[in-house]
This record gives C-alpha cells, sequence and structure tokens, in this order.
C-alpha cells in the first residue's frame, strides 16, 4: 500500500513537471507542508510579541534612566516621541523591502535588529547612544508592524480575523509582560536598570529562528490563491493617495498611536506623580496593555463579521474619554478603574490592523495599505508624546497633557468610522 501510494505521488509530481508553464516558477506551490505552517505561526507569535517590549519596559524604567542618562523632561518626551517616528521612517520602506528580498527574511532581520538594538542601548553611557540604539531596534519593529498584515493576508487569506486577533493577543501579551516584570525583574537582577532593559534582548532572538527557513522564501502563497498571483501581476500600480478610506484609516492610525504612544511612555509617571508607589504604578500600566490580550482576539473576529466598523470605534473612544476624565478627577482614588477602561480604548490598535486587512482585495494592495496608513499615522504621532513632555514640564503637572490625550480622541473617533465604511481602497483609487 505504501508503494503504491508513492508511486502515485511519483507519477503526479512527473505529470506536474511535464505540464508546467513558464510562469509556474513563481506560482503557489500546490500545497504547504503542516510543519511549515505550524511553524509561520510560531514566527508570527513570537514577533509579535516582540514589538512592543522595547517601548514598554522603558515605560516603566523611565525615570531612572532620566536620573541614569541626565535626561530632562523635554529629551525624555522626545525619547517617548523616537518610536513613532522611527515607524514612520522606516515603515514605509517595508513593502519595497519584503518585494525584494521576501517578507520572511525581512522580519528576520527586523527581529535581529531589534536584539541587537536591545542589547545594546542601555550600556552605550550617553542619552545619544542610547536614542541610536533605541532606533535600530524601532527599525526592527517598523518593518515587522507593516509586513505582520501582509504575511496574515497572504498565507492566511480565509482566516485574517483570527489571525490578527492571534498576533494583537500576542502583541497585547507582550506589551502587558515587560510593563509588568520589567520593574520586579530589575529588582531581583540587581536593580540595575542596564539589566532590567536588556534582559528583553533574549526574548527577540528567540523571535529570529523560526523566520531562518523563510530568509529564502520570496513570498509564495499557499495553495488556493492563484487568482490573486494573477491579480497582483496583472494589476496597474495602485495610486493609494487617491482612496479617501487610505487617509481615513492612516489618521485613524496616527490618532490610536498618539494615544498608545503617551499611555506607555508616561502614564506610569502621571500615577508616581499622584503618589502611587513606583510598582503600583507598573502593574497599572501593565493592566492597561493586558486588556488587550482578550480584547485583541475577539475585536478582529467581531469586525469581519460587521458590514461597518463605525459602532466599535465609538465604543472604544468613549471608553477612552471616561478613562482620561478619571484620570484628571481622581488619578489615585480610581486608578484600577481608568486603567480597564484606557486599556479597552487602546484595542484601537488591533481593530486598525484588521480594518487595514479588509481594506484591500490582494495581499498586494494590503501591502501598499499597511505601508501607506502605518507610516502616515505614525509621521501623525509623532508630536504627541513630545508635546506631553513639553506641556508637563512648563505647566508643572498633569492638566493640559490629559486635557491634550482626551481631545484627541474626538477626531480620531471621526476618521475611524470613515475608515470602517464596507469598501476597498482599490475601488475608490480607480475612480
Amino acid at each position: 500500500m505504501m508503494g503504491l501510494m508513492a508511486s502515485e505521488e511519483t507519477t503526479r509530481t512527473v505529470t506536474s513537471m511535464r505540464i508546467r508553464t513558464p510562469d509556474a516558477r513563481t506560482a503557489p506551490q500546490p500545497a504547504t507542508r503542516a510543519w511549515t505552517m505550524r511553524l509561520l505561526v510560531l514566527g508570527i507569535v513570537l514577533t509579535a510579541l516582540n514589538l512592543r517590549p522595547a517601548i514598554t519596559s522603558l515605560g516603566a524604567l523611565l525615570e531612572e534612566v532620566r536620573d541614569g542618562l541626565g535626561m530632562s523632561g523635554s529629551v525624555a518626551g522626545l525619547l517617548t516621541s523616537v518610536p513613532p517616528l522611527c515607524f514612520a521612517v522606516f515603515g514605509v520602506m517595508a513593502p519595497r523591502l519584503a518585494r525584494r528580498f521576501g517578507p520572511g527574511a525581512v522580519v528576520c532581520a527586523g527581529m535581529a535588529a531589534i536584539t541587537a538594538g536591545l542589547l545594546l542601548r542601555p550600556y552605550v553611557g550617553s542619552t545619544a547612544g542610547f536614542l541610536a540604539a533605541s532606533a535600530l531596534a524601532l527599525m526592527g519593529i517598523a518593518v515587522s508592524n507593516v509586513l505582520m498584515p501582509v504575511i496574515v493576508k497572504r498565507w492566511f487569506p480565509d482566516r485574517v480575523g483570527s489571525m490578527t486577533g492571534l498576533y494583537s493577543m500576542a502583541l497585547a501579551l507582550g506589551t502587558a509582560s515587560a510593563a509588568a516584570v520589567t520593574v520586579p525583574m530589575t529588582e531581583v537582577l540587581g536593580g540595575s536598570w542596564q539589566t532590567g532593559l536588556a534582559v528583553w534582548a533574549a526574548v527577540a532572538a528567540l523571535a529570529v529562528l523560526p523566520w531562518i527557513p523563510f530568509v529564502r522564501d520570496r513570498g509564495s502563497a499557499p495553495a488556493g490563491s492563484a487568482q490573486e498571483t494573477h491579480a497582483r501581476v496583472a494589476a496597474p500600480p495602485l495610486r493609494i493617495t487617491r482612496s479617501r478610506t487610505a487617509w481615513a484609516l492612516a489618521v485613524y492610525f496616527g490618532l490610536q498611536a498618539t494615544g498608545a504612544y503617551i499611555t506607555m511612555g508616561w502614564m506610569a509617571q502621571i500615577f508616581r506623580d499622584a503618589g502611587v508607589p513606583a510598582g503600583t504604578a507598573g502593574l497599572l500600566l501593565a493592566v492597561t496593555m493586558v486588556m488587550g490580550v482578550p480584547l485583541a482576539f475577539v475585536i478582529p473576529r467581531l469586525a469581519t463579521r460587521l458590514p461597518h466598523q463605525g459602532p466599535i470605534v465609538l465604543a472604544l473612544g468613549a471608553c477612552g474619554l471616561v478613562g482620561y476624565a478619571g484620570l484628571y478627577l481622581a488619578p489615585v482614588a480610581g486608578a484600577w478603574v481608568w486603567a480597564l477602561l484606557l486599556g479597552v480604548s487602546n484595542c484601537s490598535f488591533p481593530l486598525a490592523l484588521t480594518m487595514v486587512g479588509m481594506r484591500a482585495r490582494s495581499s498586494a494592495g494590503v501591502a501598499q495599505l499597511s505601508g501607506f496608513a502605518q507610516s502616515t499615522g505614525y509621521l501623525i504621532s509623532i508630536p504627541g508624546p513630545l508635546l506631553v513632555g513639553v506641556l508637563y514640564q512648563h505647566s508643572g503637572g498633569w492638566g493640559l497633557p490629559i486635557a491634550l490625550m482626551a481631545g484627541l480622541m474626538i477626531p480620531q473617533m471621526a476618521v475611524g468610522v470613515l475608515a470602517g465604511r464596507n469598501r476597498t481602497v482599490e475601488e475608490e483609487a480607480a475612480r
């Protein structure tokens, strides 16, 4: 029986080789081995786990880093603005790099860059060196940010919602873990903030390994995507800037990123200045981040079942407004409630990623939309964390920064409703 099956398999293989057309070398393989798919899922999860610890681990130890490097409040605000700046600058390069080297190779290189940056930055001994090493890590994060929706759309076209939920959940878990354990882990390791930051390089190094087999892969999609491959070759270049939905999604992405990076960079400090102990402040930040773990899995699945994602946008925005009001009026008395509400509001990020996958028809369209929306969005978000640092330093309190955060939530909700309409960027660009 086994011999007969092997003979039949050989016959099918030879027949396939005989009828192969000249373009078959660029077409997807008829089937993808199960272990390859499992390895790909593992790579996606490990990558997502490493997309935020470089930021939230720093937020938990920001006061110690400021003291150790002699930073002012304005310089610390600049430090919290570096992530969106790097995401805007380097994220726009990701689609082009993926076309040339393949998305697997680019993500593998991105994970290596994160590892090197996290390992170097605590020990360079100067603010400029710290910023440079942070930029190296953030460069790796930037290209991976853009390519995750592309990889999901290409390899899991019938499971965009569930796979987006999976890596969004892993991203939220990595974010929350870094916020929660960095301070106590630093104390266990001797109290040095350098060690507390550098240890996250080991987690990033693990994420390099699953992508190594995909380094030579130029992005062939699995079986069943031949029609999309033909469309990708035959379709004219997409003029993404002609799409109103693309612009609405980019602005939504930028405003939610502004709130997220202000939260990650400054929320622990807001609680500490209100009288909350450092360890508790780190836990409050972790609660905000950990809310994204279950919701990041639920929201994308819910979003893909709705024709219009506007109601979800409005619900998340309302939670943010109530959370900021509470943070201003009673930062200590209701600290855990405000942390929970702001955590729910921050789930605008997985919703935005889901809409990126839904607002384009093909993986090529998703690549362009993801690069445009994320790069433009992160460019929009750059002034926010810096402005918070300046307002905090010159006003002597958190009233004006919190008012700024709450005020930005209104336009975020408006453009999110526009981005959630049931249409594609290909349709709008062709009009």
